[in-house]
């Protein structure tokens, strides 16, 4: 049972790294909105962490995959899926040119992702502290014997 504390442990952390590249390129979005930076500075910071974010969500999807964790992995499912086809479709990186015609719509769209890693997040809270009490009690029990 202490895998599963450890397979929770990583997916926590999993889940902090998205959290936080997500609130890095929603910051820059708007430092850019308030003129704080320039659009070719918001677009490069932005861009850089973009394809390490969709290889993140996908190590974690596979993660969940390859462990058979059926509910996270249709949970986390559409949103690999759609990263893939913004890859394919080479929509994923932020155009300097039309960086401000696309504002609104780019930051909600990272505002609704936001609100997905932060469901995703407390949802592997709760399964890390389940898990925790299940190995403790059953430390417990092992020793009572």
């Amino acid at each position: 049972m202490a895998w599963e504390v450890i397979f929770w442990l990583l997916c926590f952390a999993v889940s902090i790294v998205l959290l936080g590249i997500l609130v890095y390129q929603l910051i820059s979005l708007s430092d850019l909105e308030f003129d704080y930076i320039n659009p070719y500075d918001s677009s490069s910071r932005i861009n850089t962490w973009v394809i390490p974010e969709f290889v993140i969500q996908g190590v974690l999807s596979a993660l969940f995959l390859v462990t058979w964790r059926w509910f996270m992995l249709i949970l986390t499912a559409p949103i690999t899926y759609y990263h893939l086809t913004l890859y394919m479709k080479r929509r994923h990186l932020i155009d300097v040119t039309e960086i401000f015609r696309l504002l609104n719509v780019e930051k909600k769209y990272r505002m609704v992702k936001l609100g997905f890693y932060l469901s995703l997040f407390f949802i592997i809270i709760y399964r890390l502290v389940v898990s925790a009490v299940v190995a403790l009690i059953e430390l417990d029990d092992g020793e009572a014997f």
